[in-house]
């Protein structure tokens, strides 16, 4: 690109950036009618700058994992968080502090479990998340995540997760800075693997989501899905709603893709979101076809779990009711 087209360029995003800092000014200058918040209900302050915050939280985890278990597993940690993001009510966060090591893999099975029931597509990509609970970690281990779950809670991850609204669990990607904390320098650099900074996707975001923009979005090289997280914050601020696209994406590395499938369901992509792990430059057409008709067969396995769930649900009542029946002609 020319010295002149680049001018241009930088010209054209830095109109872009004055005019939404200038559309924000006019809606935070509106009157609005102040909503008292519900009893029940007790959030923390909302991070001032949620990209510093979520960096404090990576490290706070980083420091808790390492000085109470000091092992190579990523998964764990990296999953336990995970796991944590995806609560939606800030008060379990005092039930959370209160349990014990030995109480945290069922608690870890529940919530993935409830995750598959509503979308089993992405919960089996982030499988290298949470398949490790199955393998009956030990109490150092148990401890050591007991410590982790302590160290986000009370950093303050739920100032930023545990939120209704998902364009402000969507102003920053808590598990980038853990994933990239956690991973050995020289591992990263073998990997060629340096997730795109937050500043920099929003801009290209500001520039690629025009008014003629497409309605699919493709990342061939996601990381953990920051790319995801700009557009689908930029489609949010002009009236948009990501639900309305397609989103696609892949990366060669299981944990990042694994990540990138949680940050979908964090930030609310909708149905339409396809995300695998692959290699753009080695395989076919990138791996999607394989990956659709994955995604297809998981959803069709998660309806035939639901239906036999419900038949026997009614099989169930119908014998109580013919055993209440033939108790009381009995009687």
């Amino acid at each position: 690109m020319s010295i002149v087209a680049q001018f241009d360029l930088f010209g054209e995003v830095e109109q872009k950036l004055e005019e939404r800092a200038k559309q924000r000014a006019e809606e935070a200058a509106r009157p609005k009618t102040p909503t008292p918040a519900a009893p029940h209900r007790r959030h923390r302050a909302f991070p001032r700058d949620p990209q510093r915050h979520v960096g404090e939280v990576a490290d706070n985890v980083i420091a808790a994992w390492f000085s109470h278990y000091g092992g190579s597993r990523m998964d764990v940690p990296l999953g336990t968080v995970a796991a944590l993001c995806l609560f939606r009510e800030p008060l379990v966060e005092d039930w959370l502090l209160t349990l014990q090591p030995a109480q945290l893999p069922q608690l870890l099975r529940e919530i993935w479990g409830v995750q598959w029931m509503a979308r089993p597509d992405l919960v089996e990509v982030a499988r290298p998340l949470h398949g490790w609970i199955e393998e009956n970690p030990d109490e150092n281990q148990l401890k050591a995540v007991q410590a982790v779950v302590h160290a986000a809670l009370r950093k303050g991850l739920f100032a930023l997760t545990a939120r209704d609204d998902p364009y402000e669990r969507s102003e920053a990607d808590v598990l980038s800075p853990l994933l990239t904390g956690l991973r050995h320098k020289s591992d990263k650099k073998w990997r060629g693997e340096y997730h795109t900074p937050p500043c920099v996707t929003d801009l290209m975001a500001e520039i690629l989501i025009g008014d003629d923009h497409g309605p699919t979005i493709r990342e061939p090289a996601l990381g953990s899905g920051g790319m995801f997280r700009s557009v689908a914050q930029t489609l949010r601020f002009r009236g948009l709603n990501p639900h309305d696209h397609t989103w696609l994406g892949n990366d060669i590395d299981p944990l990042a893709t694994a990540c990138a499938a949680v940050n979908a369901i964090i930030w609310d992509l909708g149905p339409r979101t396809a995300i695998w792990c692959a290699d753009s430059l080695a395989t076919e057409d990138a791996g999607l076809s394989k990956a659709l008709a994955e995604r297809e067969a998981v959803i069709k396995h998660r309806n035939a779990v639901v239906k036999q769930a419900l038949f026997e649900q009614r099989a169930r009542r119908m014998l109580h009711a013919v055993n209440q029946l033939l108790g009381g002609a009995a009687a």
